[in-house]
C-alpha cells in the first residue's frame, strides 16, 4: 500500500477506478460459471448440446485475442476496456430470452469477446499506470480482482441457483457488467496516444512475437500449463465424485481461490527486487505438484494439497508472465503482446477439454492428470533452458541471480 501512496494522485484513482471495474467484470463472468450449464439443463438441452454451448465461449475469445491486441495499440486501451465491459453486460440477457442451442451459442461466443478485450486492455492499462520499479507489486496488486470476483460471483449465483432464480442470476451478471461499463468512463489515459503522435509505429507480427525468444517462450510456458489448468476447471469435480472421497468440489476451488489470493498480494513486490525469473520457475515447481497431486489423488488430503499448489501456483505465474512480457516489449506494441502471448493459456484451456475427453476414456481420471503432470513439467523445463538469451543467463534468472537480459523497459 506505500507504493500507491507514492503515486500521484491521477494515478491512485485511475488504479481505483479500474480496480472496481475489474471487480464487477469478473463478478458478472464468474456468476455464471457454476449456475450456467445447470439453467441450461432444466431448459431442457442435452448433455452435448451443453457442452458445445458452454465451448463457443473460446471462439470467441480466441478468434479476437489478436485483434483486440491491435486496437489496444492503435485506438487506446481506454476503448477496448469499454467494448469488453459492455460485451459482458448485454451477453446474459441473450440467455434470459433465447433457448435454441444454434443462437445460444451464437451469444456464448459474443460473450467470449468480452474476456479477450477486457483482459488484454486492463493488462496493458495496469503496466502503462505502474512506475517501471514497482510494476511486479501493482500488476499483483491489480490482478486480485480476479480471484475476488471469481469467490463473490459464484457464491451469490449458488444461493440463487438452489432457489432456482436464474434470471436473477442473468440481471446481476448484467448489472455487474453496466456498472462495471460505468466505472470504466471515469478512466482517463492517453499514454499510447502520445506515443503514437509521436510517430512510433504499433505494428507487430504475430509471427515476429512467436519467433522472438524473449515474447515467444512466454506464450509456450502458458500453453503448456494451459492444458492442465484447462482439466482442473473442467474433470475435477467428476474425478471427486468419481472417488466417494466425500470432499465438495466446490470447497477445491475455494481453497484454489484463497491460496492465488495469497500469492498474488505479496509476491508483485519481491519480483520487482529479485526478478520475474525465481518466481516464474517457482510457480511452475508448485503447479507441477498440484497436478501431480491429482494424479494420484485418493483421499480429501490430496485435493486440499492439490488445490493449495494450484492456487499458488496460478496466482504467481499469470501476473509474473504479465510483468515479464511488459518488461520485454515497448509500450505502443504491448497489447499486441499480451494478447498474442495470453492466447496461448487460452488455446491450451480451449484444446484441453476435448483432448483430455478423449484421453479418461482409455485412462481414466489420473490419467488425465499425469499426463497434466508431464506437460507442467515440461513447462519448468522449457523456462530453465530458454527462458533468457542462453543457458547460463536462463538458469542463473530462474535462481534470481541473474538479470533479464531481454528487459526493454
Amino acid at each position: 500500500m506505500n507504493t500507491l501512496n507514492q503515486l500521484e494522485p491521477q494515478q491512485r484513482r485511475s488504479l481505483l477506478v479500474l480496480f472496481v471495474t475489474g471487480l464487477l467484470f469478473w463478478m458478472s463472468i464468474a456468476i455464471l460459471l457454476p449456475t450456467l450449464p445447470a439453467y441450461l439443463d432444466a431448459i431442457g438441452i442435452n448433455q452435448q448440446q451443453i457442452g458445445l454451448i458452454i465451448g463457443a465461449f473460446a471462439i470467441g475469445l480466441l478468434a479476437t485475442r489478436p485483434l483486440v491486441g491491435k486496437l489496444v495499440d492503435t485506438k487506446g486501451r481506454k476503448l477496448v476496456l469499454l467494448i469488453g465491459t459492455a460485451v459482458v453486460a448485454i451477453a446474459p440477457l441473450g440467455y434470459v430470452y433465447v433457448t435454441e442451442t444454434p443462437l445460444l451459442m451464437a451469444i456464448r461466443a459474443f460473450h467470449g469477446i468480452s474476456i479477450a478485450a477486457f483482459t488484454t486492455a486492463y493488462s496493458a492499462l495496469v503496466v502503462d499506470l505502474a512506475p517501471p520499479k514497482q510494476r511486479g507489486e501493482i500488476i499483483g496488486l491489480m490482478s486480485l480482482t480476479n480471484p475476488l470476483g471469481v469467490a463473490v460471483g459464484p457464491a451469490i449465483g449458488g444461493y440463487l441457483q438452489i432457489h432456482g432464480l436464474y434470471r436473477e442470476i442473468f440481471w446481476i451478471s448484467v448489472v455487474s457488467g453496466a456498472i462495471s461499463f460505468i466505472a470504466a468512463t471515469q478512466l482517463r489515459h492517453n499514454k499510447i496516444a502520445i506515443a503514437l503522435e509521436r510517430g512510433e509505429s504499433a505494428k507487430i507480427s504475430v509471427w515476429q512475437i512467436l519467433t522472438s525468444p524473449a515474447l515467444g517462450i512466454p506464450a509456450l510456458v502458458l500453453l503448456l500449463v494451459g492444458f492442465p489448468f484447462g482439466a482442473i476447471h473442467t474433470f475435477v469435480p467428476l474425478y471427486i465424485q468419481s472417488l466417494h472421497v466425500g470432499f465438495n468440489p466446490g470447497l477445491f476451488y475455494t481453497i484454489a481461490a484463497l491460496a492465488s489470493f495469497s500469492a498474488r498480494s505479496v509476491i508483485g513486490s519481491r519480483s520487482d527486487r529479485y526478478g520475474r525469473g525465481v518466481f516464474i520457475a517457482g510457480s511452475l515447481c508448485c503447479y507441477t505438484a498440484g497436478v501431480a497431486c491429482l494424479a494420484t489423488a485418493n483421499s480429501q488430503w490430496s485435493f486440499i494439497f492439490a488445490a493449495m499448489f494450484e492456487g499458488l501456483g496460478s496466482g504467481t505465474l499469470i501476473p509474473m508472465i504479465v510483468a515479464l512480457v511488459a518488461d520485454r516489449s515497448l509500450p505502443h506494441q504491448r497489447g499486441q503482446v499480451l494478447s498474442i502471448c495470453i492466447t496461448g493459456l487460452d488455446l491450451g484451456i480451449a484444446i484441453s477439454a476435448p483432448v483430455f475427453g478423449w484421453v479418461a476414456k482409455d485412462l481414466g481420471y489420473p490419467g488425465i492428470f499425469a499426463i497434466g503432470t508431464g506437460m507442467a513439467a515440461s513447462a519448468i523445463g522449457v523456462f530453465l533452458l530458454w527462458g533468457n538469451r542462453n543457458l547460463r543467463h536462463s538458469i542463473g534468472f530462474s535462481l534470481g541471480r541473474d538479470r533479464d537480459v531481454y528487459r526493454r523497459g
